[in-house]
């Protein structure tokens, strides 16, 4: 039997009945839309979930995986069922129901996360695989209705496969230059649901009425209500953090800048010389016995966050120029809009990535370089390896100092990488810790969190840092020299070649306070 003129269980035979009612332009937009609206939930599920999982290469991992094993898994089964049910009736509920679950993820997430965060692994997994599986499915289906001919197979998949790709790039250019930074998650999440129900209203109308698009309608817009309800980790949504600026209720003019969850920036806009992070304070007593007292300072800042630093040279040092690059407009925002910075003389602020930022300074340019940038729960690689340092160390004057927050854990892998990596490029390394962390108190298991480590081609008053640390009641010890190699041992330094901060990292909870 000729599968031209067979029975309609033939693929080909059915694939001719089907094509009634879905013009190539029909098809096109379906499998454009939704290869785009896959890659927008990805992109987007991103952003919901580092207020709670925080925006590592582990959380972007798991995401991206997700997705990839929805569109496997979406275009396996959707080309099978399509071999064993009319296509034309598929088309509608997988785009319905998808929008369903879209328009109610900021919803269902947001409450999971503060009711049963145990659950929030798998209420993620399955708000990312259910949409993005069904929304894969369509590209075989539309194939399949679109075949007329075995002539005509190569084209017409050939075809629907490059829409789809150039859909997925659409989506993905569309919601990192645009969506992201005009609208709200939760808006975009609703918006996109809406438009996926609205496709499906459309093909149900053409396909067999209107049955079933009233109640998609209803759960789109309990979804929108109950967004607008559910506990949320941000006030407000920047380029690249969820941000909330917490008032202190003992301090009038105090202020926590918390970006996904994690209390990054302490000030006080009434006193900027009241440091709140005990990091802030070693980090403030480096400097102030690295420097003669109230000398005006032209110093550089990888990475802004409230400013804490700024301010205070600002406060203590009259005449200090303080240049910050911070690559989160958002954040800046907030810093003038919230946190009281104003047009405070000698702050510079500028929307940049910091090791770009770094290139365009002049040499020996800079007194001080201090280091305080993160995404998530950990310094940008970009900013660790022996080639930044480098960098570093060009625009540093004879008698510059580099002053750099670090987080670790555990065994402090990624702390004892990077110490290595100073150590490559600078003479002289310390770091200033608690004495378990780094190495002074050898009986007992570092626990870990911040450490401030400096480095310079000139040597610092460690005694004179030591009574600084203890005037501000820190707790805090420094150690350099051949305690701070054994404590280092025998990590590799971090080069632009290879720099696992991630996987160095050790397991950390991005609700603790930095």
């Amino acid at each position: 039997m000729s599968p031209v003129t067979g029975s309609s269980s033939s693929p080909v035979a059915e694939g001719r009945t089907g094509n009634h009612g879905l013009g190539p332009r029909a098809a096109v937009v379906l499998v454009f839309g939704s290869s785009a609206a896959v890659l927008v939930v990805e992109i987007v599920a991103l952003r919901l979930l580092a207020p709670y999982l925080g925006l590592t290469l582990e959380t972007s991992t798991l995401v991206i995986g997700i997705a990839l094993t929805a569109i496997a898994l979406g275009s396996w089964l959707g080309g099978r069922i399509a071999d064993h049910v009319n296509p034309r009736r598929l088309i509608g509920p997988s785009l319905g129901v998808s929008g369903a679950v879209v328009a109610l993820t900021p919803a269902v997430l947001r409450t999971t996360a503060e009711w049963a965060p145990a659950m929030l692994l798998l209420i993620a997994s399955c708000t990312i695989l259910v949409p993005g599986a069904l929304l894969s499915a369509v590209t075989p289906i539309v194939t399949k209705l679109r075949l007329t001919s075995l002539a005509e197979t190569g084209t017409v998949v050939g075809r629907l496969s490059g829409v789809g790709t150039v859909g997925a790039i659409a989506g993905t250019v569309l919601t990192g230059f645009v969506l992201v930074s005009r609208l709200p998650v939760s808006g975009i999440l609703i918006g996109l649901g809406t438009l996926l129900l609205a496709g499906s209203a459309l093909v149900e109308w053409r396909t067999r009425g209107w049955r079933g698009t009233p109640a998609l309608t209803l759960v789109v817009v309990a979804g929108g209500l109950a967004s607008t309800v559910a506990p949320g980790g941000c006030d407000t949504e920047t380029k690249y953090h969820c941000a909330r600026v917490v008032a202190d209720p003992d301090r009038g003019g105090g202020r926590t800048l918390v970006l996904d969850g994690l209390r990054h920036s302490y000030v006080d806009i009434d006193d900027p010389t009241f440091l709140e992070f005990e990091y802030v304070r070693a980090i403030a007593s480096v400097v102030d016995t690295a420097f003669p007292e109230r000398k005006p300072l032209t110093a550089y800042h990888l990475g802004g966050g409230g400013l804490t630093v700024p301010r205070y040279l600002a406060a203590t040092r009259p005449g200090t120029r303080s240049l910050v690059s911070e690559i989160d407009s958002g954040v800046v925002r907030l810093n003038r809009d919230q946190l009281g910075l104003g047009s405070q003389a000698g702050i510079d602020v500028r929307t940049e990535d910091g090791r770009l930022g770094l290139r365009r300074l002049d040499a020996a340019s800079r007194d001080l370089v201090v280091g305080d940038a993160f995404g998530g729960v950990s310094v940008p690689w970009h900013l660790t390896t022996v080639e930044a340092m480098t960098d570093i160390r060009r625009v540093l004057n004879e008698d510059g100092l580099y002053v750099v927050n670090l987080i670790d854990h555990g065994e402090l892998a990624f702390a004892r990488a990077e110490v290595a990596t100073l150590s490559e490029t600078f003479e002289y390394v310390a770091v200033v810790g608690e004495p378990t962390d780094i190495g002074l108190d050898p009986t007992a298991t570092p626990e870990g969190g911040n450490l401030v480590a400096l480095a310079s081609d000139r040597p610092v008053d460690l005694r004179a840092i030591r009574e600084a640390l203890d005037a501000r009641q820190t707790g805090w010890k420094i150690t350099t020299g051949d305690d701070l190699t054994s404590w280092t041992g025998d990590a590799q330094p971090l080069t632009d070649d290879y720099a696992p901060v991630d996987q160095l990292l050790q397991p950390y909870s991005p609700r603790s306070s930095r």
